[in-house]
């Protein structure tokens, strides 16, 4: 494999060094620059857009986004279960460089994070309430919205049901997203020796072409999903945080509020990323990891634990059995589910999966491509489930109590149920801390990605430049919460999660290739 024949710009830019991919670094630069001072200026036509522009591409190419997951899902399974598996990521003298709690810490902080803290008490009662709802309109749920179609009368059928919606989102097809991406990364960078950027991936098929115009597309693309992933991120979590701060002080949750919060937070995800990955993103993994299970535990041992219990395992079964149907592009009955929500979730997984391929790669060399997607695939899945099971479940039962839940608006729900619990004042500031931490240490590993992509894969480079990134992501998310909020957020993910949907596909097909490959060599 040849290297890059044209090298990257460095030196001195306004003063501060620089070592950048010139093209893809002031094209995707310029475009992002540009998209937030328009929709700072013209906020009103902005939010028209955003709109028109999540309709229409839910609406027509939804179903893109779970035929692409599919696809991914089965072949990676297909590459675990077959002699492609025994592949060792960086050679077969390669031994992991974190123990399994490091590792399986820096997953969940930076795969999932803050969709858990800010869906996972309002999902599972959505999807209950619209399959109890019945042919007319209950509460303000949409029957259409039910998961499958139909209604439920039996409320233990539908809280199945419900739990199994919101497990499909969460659990398997998300993860063999991030992994198949992660597995290609990794390939290419510690196995074949090439710069761990995306255009990399796709070597086996665009050959030295990457080194042009089709691999600077690529990155540039990589570059649009990850950072419109991660302003998605921050402004769910900068909504919540705000919203718990008006539940718990009074402070009114105001625009000006949300970027305020905003700010503070890409600060604090500034100063994580100048401390590098080992100390800053590490550290701030394994502490969220822990205030994570704290308050999981708190909530599964001070609510409704036997309920609970048996939620979990009821949720893992229906999971299963209702997953062939869930996973179904044909013959849906639910429009508006796969629309609203599956559409919209698959779309944002694939705008996270450079940045958190790229992540999940940079901290897996060493792990057999068996033990790396069995572990990648299962254990954080296995959390997920956990999470909303106790969360979810905990809400559904609560709220048959005042109702106060479901009145509740979404950002909210979390801490109306919290406060159902004892201890509701720590519980809230607990769970409002998890919010921040959970974006900054997504924030923080997607600037130092976005960065290496628009250097050309270099991994050490100016601390200068990952400020710029980690800011910018934050005027991304500051322009969209005052360009139309949450649907502005939505249509965003999507918009920059469809063109990096087939980049999925075509570099699933080019990591088999680079398996295969690799599989002739001499291994373990």
């Amino acid at each position: 494999m040849t290297q890059n024949p044209t090298p990257n710009y460095q030196g001195r830019f306004f003063g501060y060094s620089v070592d950048v991919d010139r093209t893809v670094f002031l094209i995707s630069a310029g475009v992002v620059l540009s998209f937030v001072v328009f929709t700072i200026a013209f906020q009103a036509e902005a939010q028209a857009t955003f709109t028109g522009l999540k309709t229409l591409l839910t609406e027509q190419l939804g179903w893109l986004f779970l035929v692409a997951a599919n696809i991914v899902l089965i072949t990676a399974i297909c590459i675990a279960l077959s002699p492609l598996g025994r592949v060792r990521l960086g050679g077969i003298g390669a031994r992991p460089a974190y123990s399994y709690t490091a590792w399986f810490s820096m997953l969940f902080a930076a795969g999932m994070g803050i969709g858990l803290v800010f869906y996972g008490v309002a999902e599972p009662l959505a999807h209950f309430q619209s399959a109890m709802a019945g042919p007319s309109l209950s509460e303000g749920v949409r029957t259409d919205y039910a998961p499958l179609g139909g209604a439920l009368q039996d409320a233990d059928d539908a809280r199945r049901l419900g739990m199994a919606a919101t497990i499909f989102h969460w659990a398997l097809h998300p993860w063999a997203i991030y992994a198949m991406m992660a597995l290609g990364f990794a390939l290419t960078s510690y196995n074949n020796g090439l710069p761990l950027t995306v255009r990399s991936i796709f070597y086996p098929i665009l050959g030295d072409r990457i080194w042009g115009w089709p691999g600077q597309l690529i990155d540039i693309l990589a570059i649009f999903a990850t950072l419109f992933g991660l302003a998605t991120s921050l402004g769910l979590g900068a909504s919540q945080t705000a919203s718990g701060i008006q539940y718990l002080f009074g402070l009114t949750n105001s625009i000006t509020l949300q970027l305020i919060l905003i700010a503070f937070i890409t600060l604090l995800a500034t100063l994580s990323v100048v401390s590098g990955l080992d100390r800053g993103v590490k550290r701030l993994s394994e502490l969220n990891l822990g205030l994570a299970t704290l308050l999981f535990l708190f909530v599964l041992l001070a609510g409704p634990t036997y309920v609970l219990v048996d939620v979990v395992f009821e949720s893992l079964t229906s999971y299963v059995g209702h997953l062939p149907a869930l996973a179904s592009p044909v013959g849906r009955e639910d429009r508006a589910f796969s629309v609203e929500w599956t559409a919209f979730y698959l779309a944002w997984w694939v705008s996270w999966s450079p940045f958190v391929g790229m992540f999940i790669a940079r901290v897996s060399i060493g792990r057999t491509v068996r033990e790396f997607i069995a572990c990648v695939l299962i254990i954080p899945s296995i959390g997920c489930i956990l999470w909303m099971s106790v969360f979810g479940g905990s809400a559904i039962v609560l709220n048959e109590l005042t109702g106060d839940i479901a009145r509740a608006e979404l950002p909210l729900k979390l801490f109306v149920m919290l406060n159902q619990l004892p201890l509701a004042e720590l519980t809230s500031i607990i769970a409002m801390l998890l919010a921040v931490i959970f974006f900054v240490t997504s924030s923080d590993s997607g600037s130092m990605v976005i960065d290496g992509i628009a250097s050309g894969g270099v991994t050490n480079t100016p601390i200068t430049q990952r400020i710029f990134w980690c800011t910018l992501g934050g005027s991304v998310a500051a322009a969209l919460v005052l360009g139309g909020g949450l649907v502005a957020l939505q249509a965003m993910a999507i918009s920059t999660g469809l063109p990096f949907a087939i980049v999925l596909l075509i570099g699933t097909a080019a990591t088999v290739n680079s398996l295969r490959q690799e599989c002739l060599k001499p291994h373990e």
